[in-house]
């Protein structure tokens, strides 16, 4: 197989009528669709439709089209016609607002954007701003010609080819641009299908279960790409309801599930109930669950998890998951690299150790294979990335006599809230275009279900309870969400180097300890997501 569209049609041809896609009435009540499933055929079908479409209207290799569709099924048919003509596609975050839209639009020079009818005069806006001349159209209109020179990705083929470009938070400011290809895709999905262990998936027609977003690496890569190469079924939830999980995991007839640290949490403050245990679930796949909590997550809800390591950048060229019998629940284990990753751990002093920085790259010829391409239009980044031959990961993480790996924490200057990687900087950057911040660093304090909440320490020439929120509220214009401020503290300066950078170790402390000021304004309640 050369391309994800190659691996699915196989995979319709052979087993046409097995649902590919499955959309609960809850769902489909909620985004305003056709609930029920979706046939391998019948996908199949609408893609052919939709890449002769895109071809007559003159999209050819090279180009990008970049998609806000939430959690809609109409994405994987979009992207499947995309790869089929050899387009890559770029998923929106449909969190994201008017500064990180203009970015990212900038940045990535999409030759369309296909999206919610309710955000295109946000997006025309914002590509007019980035000074990107484009059509914004809904999944249904006709499809419009490609803006002008939008031919931007390299000439690469088959497996090599670019697929898409996911944006993840550094610790630089904006997000980066990894562009994916398909070979990282295909060896995904290969990857979770030889798993074995407890995370044995079989041909016999798998169902899994994620509330995960599409737009990021772990639903498209892991959980799609999983399915169709054994020929399962992938149930997709608007997000995740915990209220009502079990009923939608139950309904789905799901035999495995995704999930983040955070969901587990959550469940675990529900009363027991009959329908703990009314699903088919044998497997659960993700990360960050709490150690204190995992066994008795496990007797309680029937089945185990599979805590994993992983990162946009390295896919399943270097992923690392505790999917043995003998795993150690509760320990915050990752598991034992298998024998095609390649790892070591580097202290400080950049000397080999049982705990520092994880290093990773694949065994054999090709260190990359299976990795991340690139990070657009950033060749420095990308070499700092691959220093001496290796992937640092920016991750701190320890290992025992027996070759179990453990993670420790991030040494990245990285916000990680509900699963989302923040960046600091990013948010610091939109803060002071408010007009009213003259200074603004942003660090990361402890909450007991996000894991990290976001800290802001600002100056401002007229603190009060009214201008935290009025700030909290112009913040959800500019960025998504979860990035703004749960909490505000007004201070007189912020801790500085000589260079009049910001002492990031200073400021994470001084923003734990103003957690315990009565003078911090609390305002995590006022983060709500923009209706799309």
């Amino acid at each position: 197989m050369s391309t994800v569209y190659d691996l699915f049609a196989a995979t319709a041809k052979r087993t046409p009528e097995r649902p590919v896609l499955n959309i609960l009435p809850r769902v489909a009540e909620i985004y305003a669709i056709e609930s029920g499933e979706i046939t391998y055929g019948s996908a199949l079908s609408k893609i052919d439709e939709t890449a002769e479409n895109l071809k007559t209207a003159g999209y050819k290799s090279g180009m990008r089209i970049a998609l806000l569709l939430e959690n809609r099924p109409a994405f994987f048919i979009i992207w499947l016609a995309l790869n089929k003509l050899g387009l890559s596609v770029v998923p929106i975050n449909p969190d994201l607002r008017a500064s990180e839209l203009e970015y990212l639009i900038g940045h990535s020079e999409p030759a369309l954007i296909i999206a919610l009818p309710t955000r295109h005069a946000e997006l025309k806006k914002a590509a007019n701003e980035a000074k990107i001349t484009l059509q914004v159209i809904a999944p249904n209109d006709p499809i419009t010609t490609p803006r002008q020179n939008a031919t931007v990705a390299r000439d690469q083929a088959g497996n090599a080819l670019e697929a898409a470009i996911l944006y993840t938070s550094g610790t630089t400011g904006n997000p980066k641009g990894c562009v994916l290809s398909n070979t990282y895709f295909l060896l995904a999905g290969q990857w979770y299908a030889d798993l074995g262990g407890i995370g044995t998936l079989d041909q016999t027609g798998e169902r899994m279960i994620t509330p995960l977003p599409i737009f990021h690496m772990n639903a498209m890569t892991y959980s799609f790409m999983a399915m169709i190469t054994v020929g399962g079924c992938l149930t997709i939830l608007d997000r995740f309801h915990p209220s009502t999980w079990w009923q939608d995991v139950s309904a789905s007839n799901a035999t495995c599930l995704h999930y983040l640290g955070v969901m587990p949490t959550m469940l675990m403050g529900f009363e027991p109930a009959p329908q703990d245990r009314a699903h088919s679930i044998r497997f659960g796949f993700g990360a960050g669950v709490d150690p204190n909590l995992q066994a008795d997550f496990e007797n309680r809800f029937g089945f185990p998890l599979i805590e994993a390591w992983a990162m946009t950048e390295t896919g399943a060229g270097a992923v690392i998951a505790s999917a043995s019998k003998d795993r150690l629940v509760g320990k915050s284990s990752i598991g034992k690299p298998e024998a095609a990753v390649e790892c070591k751990l580097l202290d400080d002093a950049e000397n080999e150790a049982t705990q520092g920085e994880l290093l990773v790259r694949r065994a054999g010829d090709d260190p990359r294979y299976g990795f991340f391409s690139e990070y657009y239009k950033d060749p420095k980044a990308t070499q700092e990335a691959w220093q001496n031959g290796w992937f640092h990961t920016g991750d701190i993480v320890r290992k025992d006599l027996s070759g179990n790996y453990f993670f420790v924490d991030r040494k990245k200057n990285v916000i990680r809230r509900s699963g989302e990687n923040i960046a600091a900087v990013e948010v610091e950057s939109v803060l002071m275009r408010h007009p009213e911040i003259l200074a603004a660093g942003v660090a990361p304090v402890p909450d007991p279900v996000r894991g990290d909440e976001v800290f802001a320490c600002l100056k401002v020439t007229d603190p009060s309870v009214e201008r935290a929120h009025e700030i909290i509220r112009w913040c959800l214009d500019q960025m998504a969400y979860y990035k703004a401020p749960g909490y505000i503290a007004f201070v007189e300066e912020l801790p500085l180097t000589s260079t009049q950078k910001i002492q990031r170790a200073s400021l994470k402390s001084r923003a734990k300890e103003l957690m315990s000021d009565p003078s911090t304004i609390k305002t995590a309640h006022l983060k709500k997501r923009h209706p799309s």
